[in-house]
């Protein structure tokens, strides 16, 4: 005969009346509130950063904080969207690069109008995304894989079309609009945190007010399930591609703004950053779970960190190692918030 032990349940009834433990309960609290836990930490860390750095709660820095956090915040829009699939995208900011690139040596080089070689630019990152999302879906390679052998494409392109040289845009031409700043009282921001801002507002309602968005989450947690329910698993797949390709369009001309003009050597750094932001929002890896406003929140904390330790006197290196530590500790969390029990 079998012993059960006193804290098996033997029913229904026994599951539902099970008392969770405070561990527990958090764990169902973070699991429902995806965006909750990098909130408590993006408050908690300007708390302390505001204590330990005495100007970096100034009007000042922290507008220079929002400005300098810009470009990631755009690029972990659409690396939201990918990586709710369940996939990566290794490749968006050197795809941000070749568009910006794109943008600026036809205004420059070529005499193209600024709103036309705006538009031809976010074509080509259309296009990039559209790549990605072809080979995934058509070919069915591995995301990580694609987008590692797209990032040294782009990568290669780009340093071939601008010959390894910065172009710089002339003062008032219309690519720099996103550079140019906006104050209020004193407090400044540039139109292109305003942009980005938008890029949230609009991807933030298509996921949580459209079928769209409910197929992607869908998809990202259960592909074959997906399928099988009638979601054209393979459609949803290349639009997440596809929209993050409009996303590194918008990140292109808000670099074009940043640095004014554009760089072939700037984007190295751009796609860790945006996962690093996605990932650290709340955003799940495994697919499926995620806000896309977690994202601006993990962005906000990878530049808090940045600044704060900038401002407090600590060696840059520590920059990285604490980026580093809080990647390693939001994946654990998320490990951790996913095996939440009934």
């Amino acid at each position: 005969m079998t012993t059960v032990g006193n804290e098996t349940p033997t029913s229904a009834e026994d599951l539902l009346s099970r008392k969770h433990t405070p561990a527990e309960r958090i764990q169902h609290v973070l699991h429902s509130n995806p965006a909750l836990s990098p909130l408590i930490v993006l408050v908690l860390s300007v708390i302390i950063f505001g204590l330990v750095a005495d100007n970096f709660m100034r009007p000042q820095a922290l507008s220079l904080l929002v400005q300098q956090m810009a470009v990631v915040g755009a690029l972990a829009v659409g690396q939201t969207l990918v990586i709710l699939t369940a996939g990566v995208d290794l490749s968006n900011g050197m795809a941000m690069v070749l568009a910006s690139l794109v943008m600026v040596k036809l205004n420059h080089d070529q005499g193209v109008p600024g709103a036309l070689a705006l538009i031809i630019g976010i074509v080509v990152a259309i296009g990039t995304g559209a790549l990605n999302g072809a080979l995934v879906t058509r070919v069915h390679l591995p995301p990580f894989i694609v987008t590692l052998g797209t990032f040294s494409i782009f990568t290669a392109i780009s340093l071939l079309y601008a010959q390894g040289q910065t172009v710089t845009l002339e003062p008032n031409a219309f690519l720099l609009w996103t550079g140019q700043t906006l104050t209020i009282g004193s407090v400044s921001v540039t139109w292109g945190v305003i942009l980005m801002l938008l890029l949230y507002v609009v991807v933030g309602f298509a996921l949580r007010n459209t079928a769209w968005g409910r197929h992607l989450y869908a998809t990202g947690d259960d592909a074959e399930a997906s399928r099988l329910a009638g979601i054209s698993t393979g459609r949803v797949l290349l639009s997440a591609y596809v929209v993050s390709g409009v996303a590194v369009g918008v990140a292109a001309w808000i670099v074009c703004g940043r640095v004014g003009g554009a760089d072939p050597n700037a984007g190295l750094n751009y796609n860790l950053l945006s996962i690093t932001a996605v990932v650290i929002g709340g955003t799940s890896l495994f697919g499926g779970r995620g806000l896309v406003v977690g994202s601006l929140i993990g962005a906000l904390i990878v530049q808090v960190f940045n600044s704060g330790l900038a401002l407090a006197g600590v060696d840059p290196n520590y920059q990285v190692l604490a980026t580093g530590i809080l990647v390693i500790l939001a994946v654990s969390v998320d490990q951790w918030i996913r095996r939440v029990k009934a």
